[in-house]
């Protein structure tokens, strides 16, 4: 019988068999999704998308014929080592990347890939396992080799593209939606909803054109969002759901990172349930931030006049 060094990998695309008996044949580690051997050239990788999307991963092919995979690591950042270390370097190493479908049980092979000689990898945020902190994470590119690579079926074609587009007020996409899709909403989130909800009513009662700003930056491979850019005041508006101070401090970071994409001459505001206190009125205007809440069945500003 052949050892596992001396038998080729021979399977087909298409071919289905139980990952146990797969790493019997040619080796490999029998748990996680990233598999190098050490008993034959070979690294394996497994792709169960509907595990991967739970934590923000969208491993895929995309519209440019490539296929993207995250790397090893659930808690911290990633690191360019073992597993990881194994794909970036598998043509230096001599070593043949092979995609299956599924994580255990019966899987199925797609294809073979070779890594992207000129970007291999671009580095993301993702949550820890478990709804953590963000961290960062490694999205690696593959090419197929030897067949044709199955039709590009991306949630993300068509929203990557670096630029800033408008998007409808009621397309409630979030950066949170791009990192960890499967959280669960605050209730500060719902009320920043109702509240976003309720101002773009209020501004269209006004005549006023309103519309959301979608921004990629280049080099990002997520798009950030703005909460309302009312186009007929020149207004970029970013909600949070609280008056407390760390909110309004995120609301000010995150305003003046819209701030370098948009129109000049435009102004910031942040939309909040009730009027702010002192202090926080005085921070905002420190930045040049105004800030806009509720006033019976209008909203007040200490900017201009809605």
């Amino acid at each position: 019988m052949a050892t596992h060094a001396e038998r080729s990998f021979d399977l087909a695309p298409g071919t289905r068999l139980l990952r146990k008996q797969l790493h019997e044949d040619w080796g490999g580690r029998r748990q996680g999704g990233i598999s190098p051997s050490s008993a034959s050239p070979n690294v394996f990788i497994f792709w169960e998308p509907a595990i991967g999307e739970k934590h923000g991963y969208y491993d895929e092919f995309r519209a440019d014929g490539s296929f993207y995979y995250t790397g090893k690591g659930q808690y911290g950042d990633q690191k360019m080592h073992d597993a990881n270390a194994a794909l970036l370097n598998h043509v230096r190493d001599g070593r043949s990347v092979h995609l299956f479908s599924g994580a255990g049980g019966e899987v199925e092979y797609v294809t073979e890939l070779e890594i992207d000689a000129e970007s291999p990898y671009y580095e993301t945020e993702g949550p820890e396992t478990g709804e953590g902190p963000l961290r960062r994470v490694f999205v690696f590119k593959f090419h197929p080799i030897g067949g044709d690579a199955p039709a590009g079926r991306s949630k993300l074609d068509g929203v990557l593209e670096p630029g800033v587009s408008e998007v409808p007020i009621e397309n409630r996409w979030t950066e949170r939606f791009f990192v960890n899709p499967s959280g669960e909403e605050y209730e500060a989130e719902r009320r920043e909803q109702t509240l976003v909800l309720d101002f773009e009513n209020y501004l269209r009662r006004e005549g006023h054109d309103a519309a959301r700003l979608k921004i990629v930056p280049a080099g990002e491979k997520r798009p950030i969002f703005c909460d309302i850019y009312d186009k007929t005041s020149g207004l970029l508006i970013e909600a949070k759901g609280t008056v407390a101070r760390d909110a309004l401090r995120m609301a000010i970071g995150q305003l003046m990172d819209y701030r370098r994409f948009a129109a000049d001459g435009t102004q910031l505001a942040v939309l909040v349930p009730e009027r702010p206190r002192a202090d926080l009125l005085d921070l905002l205007q420190s930045t040049g931030l105004h800030a806009i809440w509720p006033d019976g069945d209008r909203f007040s500003s200490t900017g201009p006049d809605l």
